[in-house]
């Protein structure tokens, strides 16, 4: 179904043949600056990529060098809430297969539900709780039923804190829980995530990882913490903020990202 998005990737990128993708998320598309000898492919050119609609999501391929391995990077993705498709990253993801990517580091901005995990923190994703829509709904034959008990790679996980101890940073871990989105999330849907077992609330990321796996990718997630949950801050909670204390941590995450490129390879 993506072939041709497949064969206009190939072409493009010259000859490189990246098996590592990373996908950014809201405020932290300037790691992509870091990629060397980057070709940037915007997803207007590739017909199974999603125009992101959101700000903070570039909406571009950028492929090149990072930390000595070749590395493709998704700079933005598209959210379920912006056209109501829990699937809207399933062509990026089946192309990305195609492409031959046998490895997934996904990040985004996420809330916390702890005080103890404020902003600027970075959270390793162990698990996830998924309160929206599945994105392989409508596939038939029971392609669907795939096992999800270690969606997040014990080898991939174990590889991002040993690098995060190594740079000296502290990495909180945790789950993940979904949320549809656009709205934020009220302070009883924030008591409770707590009382599911959920330790940061985010729009993204999970069909992400469910697509990732159904194509026998392996994943890791990393989320930057922007802000507490509401009822929990002062603040009222807004995209601007999560764009700005996403860039204000972005230096940490980034050199996380970095370090685990290097100790993957």
């Amino acid at each position: 179904m993506v072939k041709r998005t497949v064969d206009i990737l190939i072409e493009r990128l010259e000859g490189r043949t990246p098996s590592l993708a990373v996908v950014l998320g809201s405020g932290l598309g300037p790691l992509a600056s870091e990629v060397e000898d980057a070709v940037r492919i915007p997803y207007a050119d590739l017909p199974d990529f999603p125009v992101s609609t959101v700000p903070g999501h570039a909406g571009e391929v950028v492929a090149g060098e990072l930390s000595g391995r070749s590395v493709l990077m998704l700079a933005g993705r598209s959210h379920y809430y912006e056209r109501g498709n829990p699937a809207a990253m399933a062509g990026a993801l089946e192309s990305l297969s195609g492409l031959g990517i046998k490895t997934l580091l996904l990040t985004n901005a996420a809330g916390s539900v702890h005080e103890s995990m404020g902003p600027a923190s970075v959270m390793l994703i162990e698990d996830h709780i998924a309160l929206g829509p599945n994105p392989l709904i409508g596939r038939g034959g029971g392609e669907g039923f795939i096992d999800m008990s270690q969606a997040y790679d014990p080898e991939i996980r174990q590889t991002i804190g040993a690098s995060a101890a190594k740079l000296g940073e502290t990495i909180h871990k945790g789950v993940y829980c979904w949320f549809s989105g656009p709205s934020f999330e009220t302070p009883a849907e924030i008591r409770m995530a707590r009382h599911l077992g959920a330790d940061a609330v985010g729009m993204s990321t999970v069909p992400e990882v469910i697509l990732a796996r159904f194509h026998g990718l392996r994943v890791g997630a990393l989320s930057m913490i922007t802000n507490l949950g509401a009822g929990m801050q002062a603040e009222p909670l807004s995209h601007e903020q999560t764009q700005r204390v996403a860039k204000q941590g972005s230096a940490r995450l980034s050199a996380i990202i970095r370090q685990t490129v290097a100790d993957l390879g």
